[in-house]
């Protein structure tokens, strides 16, 4: 999802760059090395990562694989090619119980294999490399991958009801303005190192975030059916 938006904007803006998809091994330093060698790099974007929160819990090697280890290599290779690094990171490295938005001098906690994951992928960056931006964003959404926008309207399409959960607030955050962000770094050459936060304004929960997107769906006639929408809590 992040990496489609941040490839068609790289190309609206005519800068030179080369895309990969899963042909790249992330986890295969050796695939990394011959792919990075065989190119001029300069910046790299990292927008790979194991993302099933909840499947990560059952697969938890593969999880850290991914996100930790992947980082680690990625960062090796653009120490040794003298690149920079922008890395996506997310709010799932914090557990969630303060009040207002987390700063980047919040410490994290994470609660689970997911964020536990991620945080460990954002300090091995920090161990090797000084020239990384870790970006940590929160509730992706977008037009190119699976995320909460796409599932809301398939279950109204299925459903006559749906319970989705009320008291877990966050920031939907759309992707192509995080793809903004991203090409800005490298556009003004930042040296602003270190990790930094980036969402869309404002906040709310799942619940409300459902039924905005149940509104506009009908507005635009996406929706022939009606659905009812409950809130519940996270217990339940």
């Amino acid at each position: 999802m992040l990496g489609t938006d941040v490839e068609i904007l790289l190309k609206d803006e005519g800068m030179n760059y080369i895309a990969s998809d899963q042909e790249i091994d992330i986890t295969n330093v050796d695939e990394l090395k011959r792919f990075a060698q065989s190119n001029p790099i300069t910046w790299i974007i990292n927008c790979a990562a194991y993302t099933a929160v909840d499947k990560a819990e059952d697969e938890p090697e593969l999880a850290f694989k991914i996100n930790a280890e992947g980082p680690h290599n990625i960062a090796d290779i653009a120490k040794q090619m003298g690149a920079k690094l922008i890395h996506i990171s997310t709010d799932y490295v914090f557990d969630g119980t303060k009040k207002d938005a987390y700063t980047e001098t919040d410490i994290p906690n994470p609660l689970g294999v997911y964020g536990a994951s991620k945080l460990l992928g954002e300090e091995n960056i920090r161990k090797i490399l000084k020239e990384h931006f870790i970006l940590r964003t929160a509730w992706l959404y977008g037009k190119h991958g699976n995320n909460f926008a796409y599932t809301m309207l398939r279950l109204f399409k299925e459903k006559d009801e749906i319970r989705v959960v009320g008291d877990q607030f966050g920031t939907p955050t759309y992707a192509p303005d995080l793809a903004q962000a991203i090409v800005k770094i490298m556009q003004i050459n930042s040296k602003a190192y270190g990790i930094h936060h980036f969402t869309n304004e404002g906040k709310i929960t799942w619940f409300d975030f459902a039924c905005q997107i149940y509104n506009t769906s009908k507005q635009q006639g996406l929706l022939t059916k009606d659905t009812a929408l409950l809130k519940i809590t996270t217990d339940q």
